[in-house]
């Protein structure tokens, strides 16, 4: 069961009735005037009066079709203010470097629609899956992948060998030559020892004092 009820022509900017109308949007009608009986707003007492005449619209359409609702299942449906018009008033007001501003009294007009339809729960929506099933692999495929990773470990080979450079058996053979040599070369040579390195020291001690001898004669 629904029902509409609807204020115009009401005194004050639609952009304030909008603030206080904001609250009871998807509320219960009994949670709905709680929050307007303690709304410091001016425009909270209308709206609190049209709630309560949707209220009693939807009891008087149940009654005439013969439909028993209980008024405290009812929950705001859709709520909106619209603006309404403008009135002239032959009042102007100061403004800043000697400018008037002139004077305009708002009205809007003031829509409430109340059901007592189930309201559909936010938590219950379809939440989105984040774990996938992985698919399990089928038998045949198991067997095929061995076979195919041998063909190409095959392909890969001959592929290398084609096109791996050939090399002449001169140069393999200068090659050859060249590491005999070197390791010869390293066999021959000798790490210098300290014993070797004072071999020539007495023959250097005997020569000064031969030196020596001459210097006095």
């Amino acid at each position: 069961m629904e029902a509409i009820a609807k204020t115009k022509y009401l005194k004050g900017s639609p952009r304030k009735a909008r603030l206080v109308i904001d609250l009871i949007r998807g509320r219960n009608v009994s949670q709905a005037l709680a929050i307007l009986k303690f709304t410091d707003k001016r425009a909270a007492d209308p709206i609190a009066k049209t709630l309560r005449s949707a209220i009693a619209n939807a009891t008087y359409l149940a009654e005439q079709q013969n439909i028993a609702i209980d008024p405290d299942d009812l929950w705001v449906k859709t709520c909106f203010v619209d603006m309404g018009p403008t009135k002239n008033r032959r009042r102007m007001r100061p403004a800043p470097q000697g400018r008037a501003y002139r004077e305009q009294r708002h009205y809007c007009h003031i829509t409430i629609q109340v059901t007592s339809e189930a309201q559909e729960d936010k938590s219950k929506k379809a939440k989105p899956e984040t774990e996938v099933k992985k698919a399990k692999p089928v038998k045949a495929e198991k067997k095929a992948e061995p076979k195919a990773k041998k063909a190409e470990e095959t392909v890969v080979e001959e592929v290398e060998t084609k096109t791996a450079p050939v090399e002449t058996t001169e140069a393999v053979e200068t090659q050859e030559a060249k590491n005999e040599a070197e390791v010869a070369d390293a066999k021959d040579a000798t790490s210098q020892t300290p014993a070797e390195k004072n071999e020539t020291k007495p023959a250097d001690e005997a020569q000064l004092d031969k030196n020596e001898e001459l210097e006095r004669q």
